[in-house]
Parts: structure tokens; C-alpha cells; sequence
């Protein structure tokens, strides 16, 4: 029988605020120095309006900076000044005074960054049209990149200075501009149906950033942090890419590394980056000798083992010891467990030894930032390898602590989670196969978070699976790229073989009562299970799923799929509107939106599998 218990706090926290991280300090940042630590924390659950706060490292105080709402901030180098905007009004604060001023401007503001030494403050206009990039500074408000009212010749779209552009955020890239590290130039990307970089003095003069924009029109990653800039660039499938070095003089670009697979490159966040010893770092793959791995190099020279599968660069810290020229990597990463998210250092000195990497601490959530000799891990704040405080939290407290049994499954071994109602004891469950944003984002994570809503779900009388399939991120680049092309076929493979196998260690599973949700691209998926797995999916709900793959954004399409000009029939294996098409019968499925509410998807779910 399914649960006919009450409906706890759970479905009205989440579906009000959509997650239970208001309260928790976020977007946090470390002056070069680490003397400061600027951070936004809002009142609580039901006030996610976010404050600017800054916590003193000295004598570990927090201060209140700046009342909610705050819309967005930067820093300079060493956290003394903060720019922020609220309501489009651009403000200047000072963190170590607490002095807050208004700046006046012309135009609604948006992602203000103050220069390396706090002196001028550049923002965006306008990022939705023609996106201008201007500077406050001493000598008062001026147009330093912007063309409003002109379009590009090709389809009349506006020309916009400063902005990501369209597609960057599926390679991680969320900016559109980079002061340099003496304040005296703006790195800033140009928008006009192509994506171009120029380099623009303080003074009015500018140079063009050279590298072949035709063959590799992707600008997926760009770093100003020390020593000149730093980009990568993709070829339109990305297989191909080239990390480059730029001369901020002539704007001129040399080769630092190559980037090839023959499915797709996946770039490491926090790379590249320019090492104090003057070495480039770069994020790659290791696919030879029977290694598979994520690992990270220097000018060539491995500077992590095979088993550590790196997910993100997070900064430096200081070395004990060490030369001064080559401080310890700050890594996220997964050392055996892709369900568990650990911090690590990695040395970058070359030893006789190998590569060197110690676990810095255990599993955590949150943001991961270090700055001079500071770490920030979640709320937990370490100087070199000492904890010296915390972020003071107000967030509401996890409704449920879930305990998940985690599983490896099949011989390809797929990371799998089964979660039961509170308090069971044995007896017939039916199942539900919670597929959160699919293909792409990882389920499986030892993350208290993370099993909410599934705890909830279960609680209503459901197991509750989660399988990470092919195609996800955690294991090794061969797991996560071998859907290249086939990605409906391999993902709904190992859902079925993942069920099957789990069935012999969990025999409360009842494999003929099972059921299917997901939004997205686990909306996807899920309509697929239903559509061509009747005999295995009994009904489903998909919430805005994906049905046409032509309509996602290009770079998440052809990165699965190719180019839909040679693979016709790959986009057609894909599409949800083609298999509702040529669908046998099937089970029921419910293709919803936003509007449907938990509760509502719930008592549809018990309906269809009520005997």
C-alpha cells in the first residue's frame, strides 16, 4: 500500500522557496590578503532577500555591510572595498569602515566589479539588448565599450559589450568582462552573432584579440588573474580546443596546450591559470596506460594521481615550507566515491615522487573559495590547515536526515542510491525512479540536501531509487562520454539494468509497481521510459521535459549528439516528439508543468498504482 500519511512541512518549505539554503552564507569571497571574508546570507527561509556581510579574520566578528536585497557584488584584491547593486542602483562599500555610498549613474546597473585596487567600479547596461560596459572613477561616469542601437549585419540582433553571450554558461563561463590585475585595462567580450575579445585601456585605446574565431568560435573559458590573460577556445563540435596565452599589449595569442577527444573536451573550472613560477595550468584528461581520469597539469608535468577525478579549481594556498613560487592547489574532488565531495591539496613543486595530494577535509556542501592563506570549505574557515571558525548560518533546518543505502550496480558499475520510508521494517514497496535534471547532473551524492524531496517521496510510501547513468559526471571521462550519440539508448539501459541488479540486495523493490519522474532532461528521459520501456515503466511524470533536442541551447546538443546537419537520424532517436509518435501502447504519463504541484503529482502517482 502506498502512505495515506499527512503531508509534513516539507512540500510548502520547498515548493514556497524551491530549496533550504536561504539563511546559509553563499557567493562568498577572501581578499588576496585574508584578512576579510565577504559573504551574502539572507534573514532565514522566508526572507531570501540576500545581505552583504563581511566576517573580520583577526578577531572572527561578522559585520553587516549592506540590508537586503543585494542583487549582486565583487571585490577588490584584497576584500577593502565591495560594489554592489540593488534595484539597478550601483553602491560602493567599505568593508573595513562599513561606510556604504551610493553611486550615481545614468542606467540600471548590473554585475559591478570594482578594479584590483578599489579604485574605479565598472558595471554592465542594458545585459538583455545592447549591453554597454561603463567606469566610475575619479574622473566621474564614462562609455568605455558599447554600440547601442547598432545590430549585427547578419540577422539585425543588438550588439552587446560585457555580457557572457549566448551558450557560455553551458561551459561554465558566467562573465562577459575581467579587470586587469593593475586596473588599467578591461578584458571585455563583444556579442554580435559571433563571440570576440578585446582588450580596452582606461585611456580609449583597444585592441582586437586574435585567434582563429571561425575555426573555434566557442570562448569557453577566460582567466585574468596574474600574468596575462588566459583563454580557451572550442571548435563548434568540441572535440577540439586550444588553451592560449594572450600579450595584453597587442592582443596577439600563443599555444599553451592542446585540448582533443574524440567526443567531446570537457574544460576544468578554475582552468587555466598562470602559476606564481610562471608555469600554465591546465585541466585535461588522462586516457592511455589504463588510466581514466580528470587530472590537472602544468606546462605539461601530472600534477594529480589517476584515481582523484578533479571537479574544480578553487585557488591556492601558501605551502609550509615550500618556495614561495609554487603554493599548493586548492581541488574539488572524488577520490574513489563519486557520491562524496572532498577538498584536497595538490602540490605543484615537482618532486621525485609523483604527483602529491593530501585530503584536506572530509565531505562538504557549499561554496569553495581560498584567497592568501585562507580557505572557505561550505561554512568551515581554515587558515593553512587549521580551522579558525565558521560562517554563521540561519537557514532553516533539514526537515529529514535520509539515510540512502549507496550502491555500485552492474558490471559497469553505476552509482546507485535506494531510499525507504522512515521507520520501515520489510514489506512490498512501490517504486519510484527520481531522475531530478537527468542526463548530466549527478544524483547519487552523499548530501543530506540532495535527498529531501526524496525523503518526502518516500515518506508518501515509495522506495525511492536514483541511478547515475552513463552520461554522468563523477565516475571517469569514459563513463560520462560514452552516450556521445547514443545517449537515450545507454541512459535508459543502465535505468533498466540498474533496477534489475538492485533487486537482489533490496527485495522489497516491486518491479511491477514502478513508477518515473524528472523535469528538464530527466523530464526526457523519464517520457522515454514510459514510451518505449512499458514492460519495465508503469507511468511517469515528465515536467517541462526537453522534447526536441534542436530547441536546446547548441552547445548541449551537438556536445550529446553532433551536428544535427549530418546526424538526422541521431536527433530523431532523441526526440520525445518522434517517440510519442511511434510509441506502442503504453503506460500513463503525465507531461506537466511548474504548476503541478508535489502533492498533486504525488496523488496521481498513487492513483496509477493503486492494486
Amino acid at each position: 500500500m502506498i502512505s495515506d500519511a499527512e503531508d509534513v512541512d516539507y512540500p510548502g518549505l520547498a515548493e514556497r522557496t524551491g530549496n533550504f539554503s536561504h539563511g546559509a552564507p553563499h557567493a562568498v569571497t577572501v581578499g588576496a590578503d585574508g584578512a576579510r571574508v565577504a559573504f551574502l546570507r539572507s534573514s532565514g527561509a522566508f526572507q531570501p532577500d540576500p545581505a552583504l556581510w563581511v566576517l573580520d579574520l583577526t578577531s572572527l566578528d561578522e559585520h553587516l555591510i549592506a540590508p537586503g536585497p543585494v542583487d549582486s557584488y565583487a571585490i577588490d584584491r584584497d576584500a577593502r572595498t565591495a560594489a554592489f547593486a540593488r534595484g539597478g542602483r550601483l553602491f560602493r562599500a567599505d568593508l573595513i569602515s562599513g561606510a556604504v555610498t551610493a553611486v550615481p549613474t545614468g542606467e540600471p546597473v548590473y554585475d559591478p566589479r570594482p578594479d584590483p585596487q578599489g579604485v574605479r567600479i565598472g558595471y554592465v547596461t542594458d545585459p538583455g539588448g545592447s549591453a554597454t560596459l561603463r567606469v566610475h572613477g575619479p574622473d566621474g561616469d564614462r562609455l568605455l565599450a558599447g554600440e547601442p542601437g547598432s545590430a549585427w549585419r547578419e540577422h539585425g540582433g543588438s550588439i552587446a559589450w560585457g555580457v557572457a553571450g549566448t551558450g557560455a554558461g553551458e561551459f561554465g563561463r558566467t562573465r562577459g568582462w575581467w579587470w586587469s590585475p593593475d586596473g588599467n585595462q578591461v578584458l571585455a567580450v563583444r556579442t554580435a552573432g559571433s563571440t570576440s575579445l578585446h582588450l580596452l585601456d582606461l585611456d580609449d585605446g583597444w585592441v582586437d584579440v586574435h585567434w582563429d574565431r571561425e575555426t573555434y568560435p566557442h570562448l569557453a573559458q577566460v582567466r585574468w588573474a596574474g600574468g596575462g590573460p588566459l583563454i580557451t577556445v572550442l571548435r563548434r563540435m568540441q572535440q577540439h580546443g586550444l588553451v592560449l596565452s594572450v600579450d595584453p599589449r597587442t592582443g596577439e595569442t600563443q599555444v599553451h596546450a592542446e585540448l582533443a577527444d574524440a567526443r567531446w573536451v570537457e574544460p576544468i573550472p578554475g582552468t587555466p591559470r598562470h602559476l606564481p613560477d610562471g608555469r600554465v595550468l591546465v585541466g585535461g584528461e588522462l586516457a592511455h596506460d589504463g588510466f581514466d581520469a580528470r587530472c590537472l597539469f602544468a606546462d605539461g608535468s601530472l600534477l594529480t594521481p589517476p584515481g582523484l577525478y578533479v571537479r574544480r579549481v578553487a585557488g591556492t594556498l601558501p605551502r609550509a615550507a615550500g618556495p614561495a613560487g609554487a603554493p599548493d592547489l586548492i581541488v574539488e574532488g572524488s577520490m574513489g566515491d563519486p557520491a562524496v565531495r572532498e577538498v584536497f591539496r595538490v602540490r605543484t613543486s615537482l618532486g621525485g615522487g609523483g604527483p602529491e595530494v593530501t585530503r584536506l577535509t572530509g565531505e562538504f556542501s557549499g561554496d569553495l573559495v581560498a584567497g592568501g592563506d585562507v580557505l572557505i570549505a561550505g561554512d568551515q574557515v581554515w587558515r593553512g590547515d587549521r580551522r579558525i571558525g565558521t560562517l554563521r548560518t540561519v537557514a532553516a533546518e533539514l526537515p529529514y536526515r535520509p539515510e540512502p543505502v549507496f550502491e555500485r550496480v552492474t558490471d559497469r558499475r553505476l552509482p546507485a542510491g535506494v531510499l525507504y520510508p522512515a521507520g520501515h521494517l520489510g514489506g512490498s514497496l512501490p517504486v519510484l525512479v527520481a531522475l531530478g535534471d537527468g542526463p548530466g547532473h549527478q544524483q547519487v551524492r552523499a548530501e543530506d540536501a540532495a535527498w529531501q524531496e526524496r525523503q518526502w517521496w518516500a515518506d508518501a510510501g515509495f522506495a525511492v531509487l536514483s541511478i547515475d547513468s552513463r552520461g554522468t559526471p563523477g565516475v571517469a571521462p569514459s563513463f560520462e562520454k560514452a552516450v556521445h550519440r547514443r545517449l537515450a539508448d545507454l541512459a535508459l539501459a543502465d535505468l533498466v539494468d540498474g533496477l534489475h541488479a538492485l533487486t537482489g540486495k533490496h527485495p522489497d523493490l516491486d518491479l511491477g509497481r514502478v513508477a518515473v519522474r524528472g523535469r528538464g532532461l530527466g523530464g526526457w528521459l523519464a517520457a522515454l521510459a514510459v514510451l518505449r520501456r512499458p514492460d519495465v515503466f508503469r507511468c511517469g511524470v515528465a515536467r517541462e521535459p526537453v522534447r526536441d533536442w534542436t530547441a536546446l541551447p547548441r552547445p548541449i546538443a551537438e556536445r550529446y549528439l553532433g551536428d544535427p546537419a549530418d546526424s538526422a537520424h541521431v536527433y530523431r532517436n532523441h526526440s520525445l516528439t518522434e517517440a510519442l509518435t511511434d510509441a506502442e501502447p503504453h503506460g500513463p504519463l503525465l507531461m506537466a508543468g511548474p504548476e503541478l504541484t508535489l502533492s498533486g503529482e504525488r496523488d496521481w502517482f498513487r492513483e496509477q498504482l493503486a492494486g
